[in-house]
């Protein structure tokens, strides 16, 4: 069960803002795509329950892009985002509706759009919904991604956690009612006690749940906490996807 965090704070869809990428078909799915296209390094940025079209997300593209990789963030919603203005909105019916195990397989066509364009090296970002599907593209049983981040985690499992295979970090908020930092200190030694598998798991202060996409561009301590988020990201993938 998700937290009822991850239905806090809506972006606005319709604010207007500068972007670099193009929205496209990319491997079967509506996609932002930004960054350079003939990038060896490709990440994919999976959204949360307010999907690809969160400008603060999009804003975060074009960031990661400027390091030199080529970056997309598929619409593995299909249009269908969390309505909160909606008054039939059920929430349960839409976390039946969007699974993500179905998510992470319909990931799979545009990991193989990526590869066929020439891309050796690839890792992939969740927040909050969208770190449970980035888990299952990490899994041992998965070999599709070479690093992941999971910023804001959803409802994701020890055991899942245990059998990551590829360098993951995990960055949390201290205000988080379902991943509160006593849990995220269990998952880093449960993380640490693997030697073989490289991990970093980060607290953010004085932040809560959603935090690196959904701030307010008018506060500046929560664009700056969002942004180090950002950066640790970055950081992770520059060392990792290579």
């Amino acid at each position: 069960m998700s937290s009822p965090q991850c239905f806090e704070n809506p972006p606005n869809l319709n604010s207007v803002i500068d972007l670099a990428g193009t929205t496209q078909q990319f491997g079967g799915l509506k996609s932002y795509v930004t960054g350079p296209s003939d990038s060896k390094s490709a990440l994919i940025l999976i959204s949360d329950v307010f999907g690809y079209e969160t400008p603060n997300l999009r804003k975060l593209a074009d960031k990661v892009a400027a390091a030199g990789f080529l970056v997309v963030v598929p619409d593995l919603l299909y249009g269908d985002y969390a309505d909160l203005e909606n008054p039939q909105f059920d929430r349960d019916s839409w976390r039946k509706a969007h699974g993500p195990d179905k998510a992470s397989e319909d990931t799979k066509p545009l990991i193989a759009a990526l590869k066929s364009k020439g891309v050796t090296a690839i890792g992939a970002a969740g927040f909050c919904w969208g770190g449970v599907v980035v888990v299952k593209l990490a899994l041992s049983s998965s070999s599709d991604i070479q690093a992941a981040v999971i910023l804001h985690p959803g409802p994701v499992t020890d055991d899942e956690l245990n059998e990551v295979s590829v360098p993951l970090a995990i960055l949390g908020a201290e205000i988080d009612t379902h991943f509160p930092p006593t849990k995220l200190k269990q998952i880093e030694e449960l993380l640490s006690a693997k030697s073989e598998l490289k991990s970093f798991v980060k607290i953010y202060p004085g932040v809560s749940h959603g935090w690196t996409v959904r701030y307010n561009v008018d506060d500046e301590a929560a664009v700056k906490s969002a942004e180090e988020a950002h950066q640790d990201m970055l950081n992770w993938f520059i060392k990792h996807v290579k």
